[in-house]
């Protein structure tokens, strides 16, 4: 068989076993086309600048980690890298690990995660409901302890396992790409300009920074980092001293800022007051780099700042920050 009949037989294979094509809908193919909201009242204080975020718990897992999730999935099917067999193992704070095993689940392929013991009593409940086998490793080590925890267990097995490794495979990137960015290009009538979103893997960030650019080179895209290496933003990086991803590309943003989670946890509770929305403290982080990003703005430009809210706050409710001041 030649080369490209064998690339078109693989995808035909990995579509036919997402059940893609199919009458109806699977829950996979529901991932992505997420609303874009507008925030109306949380932003006043800003009145020449529109804040847009991609509410990102609409996909069927309920967060942002669907896309990519799905991406490096279909590419394993499609490469031959998994197959029947085959374990599905990552590193993950949480929403992709939800994402795997809501995805092997559909699929029957049996799914294993490392996992900080940090991550949220609501992320632990949904893995196992999923049936996902769990291999919490230390918090204060957090996704870099699991990474290297799930790089000793590949090693010691590797034809056992399908690692995906969210951190360092490029249709982790490529899924925001051809999915987000566009969705944002087209939920805008092609106004955005500014893209602000944290940095985890950084396959949000950079895929759809990567497309943006492409559709309008003078969109301003910001990257956020958490401002400490110790901090309570679930799934970001603070990129100094943890390990860098593999996928993560430093000359892509036009600014890098930070945020603190003490600001995150308080913000989040005005947008549940003032907007009717429960967000995750990521999103909030998120919003608050907006914030920054609009006070630069000069009062007589109008600007059209779109965010990424990766989750909402379901997986969150039994947080401290909900009973302080």
């Amino acid at each position: 068989m030649a080369t490209t009949e064998r690339i078109t037989s693989s995808r035909s294979e990995s579509r036919a076993e997402l059940g893609l094509g199919r009458a109806g809908k699977s829950v996979l193919e529901t991932i992505g086309n997420t609303p874009l909201l507008r925030l109306d009242r949380v932003g006043r204080d800003f009145p020449h600048v529109e804040f847009l975020a991609k509410a990102e718990w609409f996909n069927p897992g309920g967060s942002v980690k669907d896309r990519p999730a799905l991406s490096m999935i279909q590419a394993g099917l499609a490469s031959g890298a998994l197959r029947a067999g085959k374990t599905i193992i990552d590193a993950t704070s949480g929403n992709t690990g939800i994402a795997y095993a809501m995805i092997g689940a559909a699929l029957g392929y049996p799914v294993k995660l490392c996992l900080p013991d940090s991550a949220s009593h609501e992320r632990k409940r949904i893995l196992k409901a999923f049936g996902a086998e769990l291999v919490i490793t230390p918090g204060d080590e957090a996704t870099d302890g699991a990474i290297r925890r799930v790089q000793q267990i590949v090693a010691g097995d590797p034809e056992k396992y399908f690692y995906p490794d969210q951190y360092s495979n490029p249709a982790n990137w490529q899924a925001h790409y051809r999915t987000t960015a566009n969705e944002i290009w087209k939920q805008t009538a092609a106004r955005i300009t500014h893209f602000v979103a944290g940095l985890g893997t950084s396959g949000t960030f950079v895929g759809t920074t990567r497309r943006l650019k492409e559709l309008n080179p003078a969109i301003r895209c910001i990257s956020l980092q958490p401002d400490a290496p110790f901090h309570g933003l679930e799934g970001w990086k603070h990129m100094d001293t943890a390990i860098r991803p593999a996928i993560y590309d430093d000359t892509l943003a036009d600014e890098n800022l930070e945020v603190g989670t003490e600001a995150a946890y308080r913000l989040l509770k005005r947008v549940a007051r003032e907007e009717g929305l429960l967000i995750s403290p990521s999103a909030a982080a998120a919003l608050l780099g907006c914030f920054q990003v609009a006070a630069r703005v000069p009062k007589n430009e109008h600007a059209v700042i779109v965010t990424v809210f990766a989750d909402s706050a379901s997986k969150y409710l039994n947080e401290r920050f909900w009973d302080e001041d």
